[in-house]
């Protein structure tokens, strides 16, 4: 049996899984929790993944490895590969005002849809390269080489000191805000745009089915991708599948042969992990509102998820914005949540459990919706992500999207895409697994 590994570096753990290259039939796994926060030394990250590795039974006797990671996070690097500050993650709102900046700068939003198909929000790196010349002119200064997490990670697993070695794939590129995934190419004059005229290196970008380099233990080391882009690879995704994943964010993404261009910045265009488009619309507020909502209740995630589908349709007229940490998709950083159309009949907590549920779906549907006005055509919904699992967005989730909902055999579908890749790499083909799309239809 020939062995592949895919990682999965996310917001808030590591998890690696070693597969049969031929079936993708997983083997072992493993996964170590990623210290929170918003700001974290990459550092912490590589200590997980050693970790991770080592409780799956190391990569000795592994083929090859690919690593996908969370999008748009911000590494600096000194000229001797040391980390410059703690990276900057994707839901880092500091740069808010960093992006509005950089919108102004270039000539309005729809020249940046025009330019690199990604309007700058808080979220994009290059809006967070734009915060630190403003706020860190000293660090920017310093910074010899601009990555990404799976890029550094993929550097680091290679055993190289040489930034000049540096890899990335044109999926996470595309959502840096500095390149172009319809051109397939870097921006340097929006990178230098972002930096007040600085230019360090990039990664080079290499095609999904290359390999970077080749690990110490001797397996090959693919290209990596973004987060997005391996759970379509994992999961197969092809024309009219909408892909939504329910984790600390919510996103809703769709494969596509046509690159998008949407000069509200509300639709990235992002790549996909085969060569083709992934358009995307990310919100802040995932998961956590159920979290929250059910602390608030005093109650537990089940116990929650029993209220919630004891309630009827539409909770009594109660409604729940779930912007409880500002919010990206629409663009309203500062945003905080609000509970509205309460009454002394509705105010109960199966209504607000309800509420909880219906508006965080309700935002996602609001996300498909623009991706479809891009002339995507969406015909079922993929629910991935850890908020998939409640009981509750599984039995409300097919009446708000208003339409077939597939729940995929449980999976770590990132971490599967990435060894997904590394298959393809090895074999030079990209592999039909078995497993695709098992699971429950929902409708």
């Amino acid at each position: 049996m020939t062995l592949v590994a895919g990682i999965d570096s996310s917001t808030q753990s590591c998890k690696i899984v070693i597969c049969d290259a031929e079936t993708g039939a997983v083997v072992r796994s493993a996964s170590v929790p990623h210290p929170p926060g918003t700001e974290v030394d990459p550092e912490h990250w590589w200590t997980a993944l050693c970790a991770a590795i080592s409780a799956a039974g190391g990569l000795d006797d592994v083929a090859a490895v690919s690593v996908a990671g969370q999008q748009h996070g911000m590494i600096c690097l000194e000229e001797s590969g040391r980390v410059v500050r703690d990276a900057l993650l994707w839901n880092d709102t500091r740069s808010a005002t960093s992006a509005a900046d950089l919108i102004d700068e270039l000539g309005g939003p729809e020249k940046w849809a025009e330019t690199v198909g990604v309007v700058p929000v808080a979220s994009i790196t290059a809006a967070k390269l734009r915060w630190l010349a403003d706020n860190e002119p000293q660090n920017a200064d310093t910074t010899a080489a601009v990555c990404l997490p799976h890029d550094w990670l993929t550097w680091r697993l290679s055993g190289s000191t040489d930034i000049a070695t540096l890899t990335t794939d044109r999926s996470d590129a595309s959502g840096t805000g500095y390149f172009s995934a319809a051109r397939d190419e870097y921006r340097p004059d929006l990178l230098e745009l972002a930096l007040h005229g600085r230019t360090p290196l990039l990664p080079r970008v290499i095609e999904a089915e290359q390999a970077a380099a080749r690990i110490p233990c001797g397996a090959l080391l693919g290209a990596g991708l973004g987060d997005n882009a391996a759970a379509a690879l994992g999961l197969q995704a092809g024309p009219g599948d909408a892909i939504v994943s329910l984790g600390t964010s919510g996103v809703i993404s769709a494969v596509t042969d046509v690159a998008p261009c949407d000069p509200s910045g509300i639709v990235a265009g992002f790549a996909d992990g085969t060569g083709r488009h992934l358009p995307l619309v990310c919100t802040l507020n995932g998961a956590p509102v159920l979290a929250a909502t059910a602390r608030m209740l005093g109650v537990d995630l089940d116990e929650f998820a029993r209220l919630a589908v004891s309630a009827p349709a539409g909770a009594h007229g109660l409604r729940l914005v779930p912007y409880f940490a500002g919010e990206r998709s629409p663009n309203l950083p500062d945003a905080t949540g609000s509970l509205t159309g309460i009454t002394t009949e509705n105010f109960t907590a199966p209504s607000v459990a309800r509420a909880a549920v219906e508006g965080l779906l309700g935002s996602l549907v609001w996300c498909r919706e623009q991706i479809e006005a891009q002339g995507v055509d969406v015909e079922r919904v993929l629910l991935i992500g850890g908020g998939a699992k409640s009981p509750a967005i599984r039995a409300i989730a097919p009446s708000v999207f208003e339409g077939t909902v597939i729940l995929p055999a449980e999976n770590e579908w990132v971490a599967l895409g990435a060894a997904r890749q590394a298959a393809w790499a090895l074999t030079g083909h990209l592999p039909g697994w078995s497993w695709r799309r098992s699971g429950t239809t929902m409708s």
